[in-house]
């Protein structure tokens, strides 16, 4: 029984590794099966699929894991944000490129925002630090990132404490991305021959959005997650099945503040209809 785990973050969004770094420790964990999730960018993907190649060849590792090339893209509904995974899209496809470009302006748009809502609760922080704290010139800002600066400039004691007191969707110093609707988030996986699936759908809003966005195209719900209440993780298994929609899970691992890579992976039979419908079987 293959262990799975459908959402990942590489250091070309806000996660910690580089793909080959994250390719190795999800061979360690004992991971057969991931997505490379990065937020509105496709950049982790291509090399992540190289690097799990490149493990095989060498045999360095008893257990190489399949990628699935995917992507996270954000979107905004009445100024809360919503993400949709997009799982075996074409990463090569000239639509995702233009649309990184369009996002890297957006994102860094939004940080300066957060870091002007910060300066204004007291908290001394620069944009240039954040920027400098991320590392990779092409990398996708996000609130990681800034959580980060903040770690280092002791402001917060960790990332957790960070998202807990500033950055979380309802904290002080929060603000949308605002890139696009859900119903674009779902057209842009479908165009470039993915299956949208919303990730950690709030329950609130799923069952007031659940219908007007299957009719948009979406394809499945992320019902499986560390820290979900069981009560959530069963209402999104029923509104799934009342619709004959697919079912996924996974980590949402960023570095090691989430725990080791592949201490939490989804079973096969879990999300078997979806491995089916990807051709992941």
């Amino acid at each position: 029984m293959r262990r799975v785990d459908l959402h990942i973050h590489t250091n070309a969004s806000d996660g910690e590794l580089d793909p080959a770094s994250l390719v190795l420790e999800a061979a360690k964990g004992g991971l057969d099966l991931i997505a490379i999730t990065d937020h509105d960018t496709i950049a982790g993907v291509g090399p992540a699929i190289e690097a799990a190649k490149k493990l095989a060849q060498d045999e360095l590792i008893s257990k190489t894991p399949t990628i699935v090339p995917g992507i996270e893209v954000s979107s905004t509904l009445e100024g809360r944000e919503l993400h949709f995974l997009g799982y075996q899209i074409d990463h090569t496809h000239h639509h995702l490129a233009d649309f990184a470009k369009r996002v890297g302006a957006k994102r860094h748009e939004r940080m300066r925002g957060m870091v002007d809502k910060l300066n204004a609760l007291g908290i001394e922080i620069t944009y240039d630090e954040v920027i400098e704290g991320a590392g990779e010139e092409n990398v996708t800002i996000g609130r990681p990132h800034l959580a980060r600066a903040l770690v280092a400039k002791n402001v917060v004691g960790s990332t957790a404490e960070a998202f807990q007191h500033l950055l979380a969707d309802d904290g002080p110093a929060f603000l949308p991305t605002e890139l696009m609707r859900p119903e674009e988030a779902i057209a842009l996986i479908t165009e470039v021959g993915g299956i949208p699936v919303w990730a950690h759908p709030p329950l609130e809003t799923l069952e007031r959005e659940i219908d007007t966005l299957v009719d948009a195209g979406l394809q499945g719900l992320e019902a499986y997650r560390p820290r979900n209440p069981s009560r959530l993780t069963e209402r999104i298994l029923e509104m799934a099945s009342e619709r004959d929609l697919l079912i996924t899970g996974g980590s949402d691992w960023h570095g090691e503040w989430n725990g080791p890579l592949g201490d939490f992976s989804v079973a096969e039979s879990q999300i078997s209809y979806f491995l089916r419908e990807a051709g992941l079987e």
